[in-house]
C-alpha cells in the first residue's frame, strides 16, 4: 500500500542516528517526531481502510502503531516525568507549573484513550477482509481523540517545558538522566 510501508516510518522506538542519550532533550525531541511519524501513519491507514478495505497491509500498519503506542510512548512519558516535570514542579515559575499539571493529565487521558485506539486497530490488525465491515463512526471518533491529544501537548513541552527545565539542568545532572533513560531501556531488552 503505497503511503504505509514500514520503511517509510522507520521501526518503533529506533532512534534517529542525530539523537542519543548523551543529548537526553534532543532524544525527547526526536521521540515527538516518531510520535508525529506513527500519528501519520494512523491517518493513512484510515484513508487506505476507507479507500481498499483490510488488507495485509493495513493489518501491518496497525500493528506497527500499536507496537510504537504500547513500547515507546510509555518510556517517553515516563522520561518526562521523572526528569522532566519534577524540576519544573519544585521551582517558582508558576507558569510552567501550570503548563506541567495540564501535560500530566495529558499523559493520563493519552493513557486511558490509548487503551481504547488499542482496542480498534487490534481488530484491524486480526480482522479477516472477507468480513472487514469498515471502521464505524465510533472507532473513528476514538482514533481521532487519542491522535488529537498530542499535537498541543508535544508544542507546550517543546516551546515552554523543555527549555525551561534544561536551563536548570546542569552538565553532570543531564549526563545522569541520559544514563537512567537507556538504562531503563536496556534493562527491557
Amino acid at each position: 500500500m503505497a503511503g504505509i510501508r514500514l520503511h517509510q516510518i522507520g521501526q518503533p522506538g529506533a532512534q534517529p542516528p542525530a539523537a542519543s542519550f548523551e543529548q537526553p532533550f534532543e532524544m525527547l525531541t526526536a521521540c515527538h517526531e516518531r510520535v508525529d511519524r506513527m500519528l501519520r501513519l494512523l491517518h493513512r491507514l484510515c484513508q487506505h481502510l476507507d479507500e481498499k478495505g483490510l488488507d495485509e497491509q493495513a493489518a501491518q500498519a496497525a500493528r506497527d502503531v500499536m507496537r510504537y503506542f504500547d513500547l515507546a510512548a510509555p518510556d517517553h512519558h515516563e522520561d518526562e516525568e521523572r526528569h522532566v516535570f519534577p524540576r519544573l514542579l519544585a521551582g517558582t515559575d508558576e507558569n510552567a507549573k501550570a503548563v506541567v499539571r495540564r501535560l500530566q493529565q495529558d499523559h493520563r487521558d493519552m493513557t486511558a484513550n490509548w487503551v481504547s485506539a488499542r482496542e480498534v486497530l487490534h481488530r484491524v490488525s486480526e480482522g479477516s477482509a472477507p468480513t472487514w465491515s469498515g471502521l464505524g463512526e465510533a472507532d473513528r471518533a476514538t482514533l481521532a481523540r487519542f491522535a488529537d491529544l498530542y499535537a498541543d501537548h508535544i508544542r507546550a513541552e517543546e516551546d515552554t517545558v523543555y527549555p525551561a527545565a534544561s536551563a536548570l539542568i546542569d552538565a553532570p545532572e543531564l549526563q545522569r538522566m541520559g544514563a537512567e533513560m537507556a538504562g531503563r531501556r536496556t534493562a527491557r531488552s
